[in-house]
C-alpha cells in the first residue's frame, strides 16, 4: 500500500481540522495552570495559517492537542471529521503517522543519519513498499527542496536553513494532509526564514497541503493566508488575510 492510497482513508470534502470548545490545563503541584481556555475553529483543506501570540499564550499547545501529541483537558479536536476523544494510544499513533507531518524549530533530525536516511526514516514504518521506492521518493522530494547534492552529508555539515528544508521533505514524504510546523523559523536569521517560508507557501499552493505554523515573527505572518491570534489561551482574533 503506498502512502496515497493510505491517507484517502481520512480524505473528504469537509473540514480538516475542527476545534470545540477546546482546554488543556496542566497541573504543578496543587495548581491547575490554564494553557488554552475554550477554543472554536474550524480549517479547511488546503489553508495556509499562521496561529501567532506571544511566549507562553498556548500556540504550541494548540499544534499539540491538533497532531494528536497531547490530550485535552476539556473539548474536542476533530481530524477529518474524526473525534479524537476517547482514542487509545495505538489509534492517535496510527492518525499522527497516517495523516499529519511535522516540523519543529529545533530541526530533530538524527544526527547518525544522511540527509537521505533522515528522509526516508517515516516511511520505514508508514509504508510496506521497497527500499528502492523509498529511497526515489525521498530523493525526488530533496530535489524540490533543493538539496539533490546533500543527500549523503549529515545534519552537521548542513546549515540551518538547509536542515529545515530536510525536515520540510521529511513531513511531506508521507504525503500528509496537514503539516504543524511549531516556529520553523526561530533558530533561523531572517533571509533564511524568508527561503523557508516561501519552499512552505510553494509546497502548500503545488501539493495541495494544510499548513498550520506557530509564530510571532511578524515576518512569518506576512506569509500566512490566514492569522488566528492567541491570547491567554483564548482565541481572540481570527481573519483571512
Amino acid at each position: 500500500m503506498n502512502t496515497s492510497e493510505k491517507n484517502d482513508s481520512f480524505a473528504g470534502n469537509g473540514a480538516l481540522v475542527e476545534a470545540r470548545g477546546l482546554s488543556k490545563s496542566y497541573q504543578l503541584g496543587k495548581i491547575s495552570v490554564p494553557a488554552l481556555r475554550g477554543v472554536d475553529f474550524t480549517i479547511q483543506h488546503g489553508e495556509f495559517v499562521a496561529v501567532e501570540g506571544p511566549s507562553g499564550s498556548g500556540k504550541t499547545t494548540l499544534l499539540n492537542l491538533i497532531g494528536a501529541i497531547d490530550v485535552p483537558t476539556g473539548g474536542d479536536i476533530l481530524l477529518e471529521r474524526r473525534s479524537l476523544s476517547g482514542l487509545n494510544e495505538k489509534e492517535l499513533s496510527k492518525i499522527r503517522r497516517d495523516l499529519v507531518g511535522f516540523i519543529f524549530q529545533t530541526f530533530n533530525l538524527i544526527p547518525v543519519l544522511t540527509t537521505l536516511e533522515n528522509v526516508e526514516f517515516p516511511l520505514l514504518v508508514a509504508t510496506k513498499n521497497s527500499k528502492e521506492w523509498r529511497i526515489e521518493k525521498s530523493k525526488a522530494l530533496l530535489e524540490e527542496v533543493g538539496l539533490g547534492e546533500y543527500i549523503h552529508r549529515r545534519p552537521s555539515e548542513l546549515s540551518g536553513g538547509q536542515q529545515q528544508r530536510v525536515a520540510i521533505a521529511r513531513a511531506l514524504v508521507k504525503e500528509p494532509h496537514l503539516v504543524l510546523a511549531d516556529e520553523p523559523t526561530a533558530n533561523l536569521d531572517s533571509e533564511t526564514s524568508k527561503e523557508i517560508m516561501e519552499l512552505m507557501q510553494t509546497m502548500n499552493r503545488q501539493k495541495g497541503v494544510t499548513f498550520i505554523f506557530s509564530t510571532h515573527d511578524p515576518l512569518v505572518m506576512n506569509f500566512a493566508r490566514r492569522r488566528m491570534t492567541i491570547r491567554d489561551g483564548r482565541l481572540s482574533e481570527d481573519r483571512i488575510i
